[in-house]
């Protein structure tokens, strides 16, 4: 457009036309919005849009244009202006003539026109495409090339010359490789305070690297782009239109990929490792698919989280967690049938009894292999340390050296007499860049502190002490849910659950091996909170000779305990007497025919008081029934109390004799 203005001087040259056919120059308007704009499409083009208002208001008497392409590329947008022409009796003006789109055959004529500029974009499309795909078929286009890839003087693809931003990226790869998840990467770079570089693509600073934090989309860009692997690709994406007709990217399927060129120039994986990446995260993509959900280890406590299936529907079971105890066990229901079909759970078990047999199982399967596996583990973890501090060690050195550059620039400008503005920009850049140097520097040397801690003497005995006992191992304290289920990953594909009288669990391990146990089916809460049978009958034997309190002690001295394994006491004795209807002791008592202390008082003729203490005495024979002081005592038949002279002053006691005796006594 700057270079080539012919043909724009031959198109402002039409009001000179627009003239001589006899309209005012006054009434002649150019409509010059849309230079520079393909005609392909109306969106976006002012112009075009400002001239198909005018021509359907009636306000334009013709339109004049060197030729149709430069209208309108686009049949749609074309035929549209021609039909609004014709309704207003608007004239069209080309090189060629003048036109009537009322007229049916200059109708006909500008739409033909109109489709062979269309189909001439077509050509000249198809023309550049084909030129582009030629040479990406011989794997020769250049394109923009990802962080970490550099083109060399010769054309060639190479990695990045500098040594940091490739051990960056290996980093990046290294991590996934370990953890099998884009976010677990991301946690650990951002954990361990690595910054990732990028590189500016266009505008100010174009070709510039930046150092930031790294995120999840970008984690993931990074791992789906084959030219890590190697590979030169062509046509990963495809442009196309959104519901508001903007044009938008859309990813392709690989197998639909225009070209791909394995083992294309130099790499940071091979393309069998890509793959599996690619495996991997679509794996993990499919969290909420229906028949691969969650197979992702996440943290809650459920060790076959993702892993297990319904042994009725063939579908995955769902984890549910809910309070126990202070602790969230886990619950595995089937309820595919509620989510997809609105109906009813097709079985669920509560998770804890199938999680203690699976590790049961996997502890008698892995354990020849602890001393290896614990090795490997102290390997991963001096390697991910030392690569660690290494990448931190040269982002320090890349910040010092730009410090050092940004002070002797300053100097220079000092020397050379440069302005006081540019010479304060430049002294704050080098304080700046200076103060940026000092956080880094302590920021390492704190992070240096907390590595050390892994590697020190204690935490070597502490792995090789556990490698000796691979059941320590497991259920040490420290080994997080998701280690568990990531190593139980690695040996168990599936596991099956069929919920009966009993629990069938049918395990699939790696390679195609099987194995079934069953479990045994938790019982119900009531059952569970239900006192043994064997306490019960304790409970009803010992009501005829003790009290509820003195129960209470003799069940705690024989090592009994409630469902909730506390020790008894008064009240709970009661409320087990009273649940399952147990005679209490008063009513034994008092079937046996025992009285009150009210009734051997009236029977006496003396007060309550007296009786009690007779029974304290021990002249009347007491039987406890309540937890304190309350008794029932003896039938006494026909006695009579004689009181011994002087008994209230501490003289001879009462005693009871028979009536018969007594009154020989008096006569």
């Amino acid at each position: 457009m700057f270079e080539n203005t012919e043909s724009t001087k031959r198109q402002y040259a039409l009001r000179d036309r627009a003239v001589a056919l006899g309209w005012p120059i006054e009434r002649v308007h150019v409509i010059d919005s849309d230079l520079g704009i393909s005609g392909a499409q109306s969106e976006d083009r002012d112009g075009f849009q400002r001239l198909v208002s005018e021509v359907a208001m009636g306000h334009a008497g013709i339109v004049l244009g060197l030729e149709v392409s430069r209208l309108a590329r686009n049949s749609a947008d074309w035929h549209r202006l021609i039909e609004l022409a014709a309704l207003s009796h608007t004239l069209i003006l080309d090189e060629d003539g003048i036109y009537d789109p009322a007229h049916f055959n200059d109708r006909l004529l500008l739409g033909l026109k109109g489709t062979m500029s269309e189909a001439e974009l077509h050509i000249l499309k198809s023309r550049l495409q084909g030129g582009i795909l030629n040479k990406a078929r011989r794997g020769e286009l250049e394109m923009p090339l990802p962080i970490g890839l550099a083109y060399a003087a010769d054309g060639r693809v190479v990695l990045d010359p500098d040594r940091q931003i490739q051990d960056t990226v290996r980093l990046l790869f290294d991590t996934f490789r370990d953890t099998g998840s884009a976010c677990a990467v991301v946690r650990r770079l951002r954990g361990q305070k690595t910054l990732f570089p990028r590189r500016i693509r266009r505008g100010v600073g174009k070709g510039d690297v930046l150092w930031n934090t790294i995120d999840h989309s970008r984690a993931l860009q990074i791992l789906h782009n084959p030219r890590y692997a190697g590979a030169f690709a062509y046509g990963r994406t495809r442009t196309t239109c959104n519901a508001r007709f903007k044009p938008v990217q859309v990813r392709v399927q690989q197998s639909d990929w225009q070209v791909l060129i394995p083992d294309a120039h130099e790499g940071y994986l091979s393309w069998a490792e890509y793959e599996r990446n690619q495996a991997v995260l679509a794996n993990n993509a499919n969290g909420f698919s229906p028949g691969l959900r969650g197979r992702m280890p996440r943290s809650g406590s459920a060790l076959l989280q993702g892993r297990l299936l319904c042994g009725r529907c063939g579908a995955r079971m769902r984890v549910r967690y809910e309070p126990k105890d202070g602790q969230l066990r886990p619950y595995y229901m089937c309820n595919e049938a509620v989510v997809r079909q609105a109906g009813k759970h097709c079985q669920w078990v509560r998770g804890t009894a199938v999680d203690e047999a699976i590790s049961a199982l996997l502890l008698q399967t892995v354990a020849p292999a602890a001393i290896e596996v614990a090795l490997a583990v102290q390997q991963e973890i001096a390697q991910r340390v030392e690569q660690a501090a290494a990448l931190r060690e040269a982002q320090l050195q890349r910040a010092r050296y730009e410090a050092e550059l940004a002070r002797r620039r300053y100097l220079k400008g000092r020397l050379t007499g440069m302005c006081d503005c540019a010479s304060s920009r430049s002294a704050s850049a080098t304080n700046r860049l200076s103060g940026s140097t000092d956080t880094l520097q302590r920021e390492h040397e704190r992070q240096r502190e907390a590595d050390r801690t892994l590697l020190d003497e204690p935490a070597r005995r502490r792995i090789m002490a556990l490698a000796s006992d691979f059941p320590r191992v497991w259920n040490d304290a420290r080994t997080s849910a998701v280690e568990r289920k990531r190593m139980l990953g690695l040996l168990i594909e599936d596991v099956t659950l069929i919920v009966g009288q009993q629990i069938d669990v049918h395990v699939r391990w790696r390679g195609g091996r099987t194995q079934s146990l069953s479990v045994a089916r938790p019982r119900p809460m009531p059952q569970v909170r239900k006192t043994l049978p064997q306490v019960v009958s304790l409970i009803d034997e010992w009501l005829e000779t003790s009290t509820d309190r003195q129960i209470a002690a003799r069940l705690n001295e024989l090592g009994h305990r409630n469902w909730r394994g506390e020790s008894f006491t008064m009240k709970k004795v009661i409320l087990i007497r009273q649940t399952y209807a147990l005679k209490s002791r008063f009513e034994r008592l008092r079937e046996r025919g025992m009285l009150t202390g009210e009734e051997v008082a009236q029977q006496l003729g003396v007060s309550t008081t007296t009786i009690h203490q007779l029974g304290r005495q021990g002249v009347l024979n007491p039987h406890l029934y309540g937890n304190n002081c309350r008794c029932l005592y003896e039938p006494l038949g026909n006695v009579k109390l004689v009181k011994g002279a002087g008994s209230q002053y501490g003289g001879r006691p009462s005693r009871l004799v028979p009536a018969q005796q007594t009154e020989q006594g008096a006569l």
